[in-house]
């Protein structure tokens, strides 16, 4: 089936009042990563699209009962579950065709998971306490019961970035629409045909009303930075570099506008000296091949004892020179291209960066004998300390750094010897020293022995610079609510 079967005309449309149209800036090419071919053209919305797309979603919120009305949108978000999953498979050739994501992973987190994932925050739409009675107090004297409302933010500008496509704009829009805001949505100009396809079944085989979700495709990014800025929206909710959510967070600061950041990671694996390091080391291996290690809580840094070190290495990169890059369209492929050509230069370079630092490039390193795409093998790097550069920075490709420790303690303070603190992983066997490693690390995620914390109902963010509040789970869906309180003078009776 071709991706083309659910977008006509190459995804050429925007989403803006409840209307497909194909906007007013002419239409940008996208490619297919797996063999460096155009795919397609994508809708480019200029700034007078983006204009209206928040204009579009400042009266639905305004003038509608959508912000009123929970057991409205839990029908709506449950409409759109079961027409997505009608779609499945149109959806899942798009994303393996545009975002170059290996099939097997359409069957998780790279497309049906998020689907599913709607069906939660629908479900709490209808269970969320919306309202908390406080209780009667008397402050200065004066008797008042008070009770606590939750209420919708206002006006949403969403921006996704383009390795997990579905999951996070649906990781945006499932809570935002479930809390009732109204939302101006800017996919990543890699992925534009991923989201132009929710925005035509939202059109059409949907009643969420118009206005309440508008899809914006472009590849300027001054549209993004339009969002931001414009006072009509309530809330900036931004996933992608950390470079670019300082800016983010900077040009909002013009008009106040809450913000939420879920940026860049450069995530720990720690080993302690009495987990099964072979098993461990591979798994680590494993990790950073998955969709070319294109995800930001992959774990990229893998500390190892000391004495240790030469048998995690040798399992590493048996492990990770048995991963071939393959066709992402191929059942069995785990790690397929990365995004773009753009991004292939970018992990050579930081590659070229650790052998310049003098760093050894144990197996991988280059290109594999294919012809056409963006691959690279998966690589393993040693002999460098965690202040070089491959250490400290977000490479976005299957490459794993192994660095000795020396001790539970010494692992602790490598690990959070980073900028970021997005997520991590532990090993071992000792469940109190296990505990104490796992407490001591400073990420917003951690998995011990193998866990999944992953999950529509658990919260997923960052400390420091990975990031401001939390996504997924009843955390990720009050990131779009305002708190009031009223508080009303008793005189008698309370009625």
């Amino acid at each position: 089936m071709s991706p083309s079967d659910l977008v006509p005309d190459g995804g050429s449309h925007l989403l803006i009042g409840g209307k497909l149209t194909p906007g007013g800036g002419g239409v940008f090419t996208t490619a297919n990563p797996a063999t460096g071919e155009t795919l397609g053209y994508a809708a480019n919305a200029d700034a007078a699209d983006m204009d209206a797309a928040i204009a579009a979603a400042r009266t639905a919120f305004d003038t509608t009962d959508w912000s009123r009305d929970p057991g409205f949108r839990a029908t709506c978000l449950r409409q759109l579950r079961d027409a997505l999953r009608g779609h499945l498979e149109e959806l899942r050739e798009i994303t393996i065709a545009e975002a170059g994501a290996p099939r097997m992973l359409t069957s998780g987190p790279q497309l049906e998971g998020p689907v599913g994932d709607l069906g939660y925050f629908a479900d709490l739409a209808e269970n969320y306490a919306w309202e908390t009675d406080l209780g009667i107090a008397s402050p200065m004297g004066i008797k008042s019961a008070r009770r606590v409302r939750r209420e919708p933010i206002g006006v949403v500008g969403a921006i996704t970035p383009w390795n997990f496509p579905h999951q996070i704009n649906f990781a945006k829009l499932g809570p935002a629409l479930a809390a009732g805001t109204t939302v101006v949505l800017k996919p990543a100009p890699d992925t534009p045909w991923c989201a132009a396809a929710v925005g035509r079944i939202i059109a059409e085989e949907t009643d969420i009303p118009a206005g309440v979700v508008n899809i914006v495709t472009s590849d300027d990014h001054g549209l993004g930075a339009q969002l931001v800025t414009d006072p009509r929206v309530d809330m900036i909710s931004f996933t992608g570099s950390t470079q670019t959510g300082r800016a983010v967070m900077a040009a909002a600061a013009t008009s106040l506008k809450k913000v939420f950041l879920e940026l860049g990671g450069k995530s720990a694996f720690i080993v302690l000296d009495d987990a099964d390091i072979a098993a461990a080391a591979a798994y680590a291996a494993f990790g950073v091949c998955v969709h070319a290690g294109q995800g930001c809580a992959i774990s990229t840094r893998l500390l190892v004892p000391r004495e240790l070190h030469d048998q995690a290495v040798e399992a590493a990169a048996r492990t990770l020179a048995g991963i071939k890059p393959g066709d992402p369209s191929k059942p069995g492929t785990v790690c397929g291209p990365v995004i773009s050509e753009r991004q292939l230069a970018r992990v050579e370079r930081y590659l070229e960066i650790a052998r310049a630092e003098g760093g050894t490039i144990v197996t991988g390193g280059g290109r594999p004998e294919r012809a056409g795409g963006w691959y690279i093998e998966p690589t393993l790097i040693t002999g460098l300390p965690n202040s070089s550069t491959v250490a400290q920075e977000e490479i976005f490709g299957p490459v794993l750094t192994v660095i000795p420790h020396d001790g539970d303690a010494d692992a602790v303070r490598i690990a959070n010897d980073s900028p970021y603190g997005l997520s991590g992983s532990v090993w071992g066997r000792d469940p109190e020293r296990l505990r104490a490693v796992a407490e001591g690390v400073r990420t917003g995620t951690l998995s011990v022995n193998g866990g999944i914390w992953y999950s529509a109902d658990a919260p997923f963010g960052g400390y420091k610079q990975s990031g401001i509040g939390r996504e997924m789970g009843v955390l990720g869906f009050e990131e779009y609510t305002e708190t009031k309180l009223i508080a009303t003078g008793v005189r008698g009776e309370l009625t």
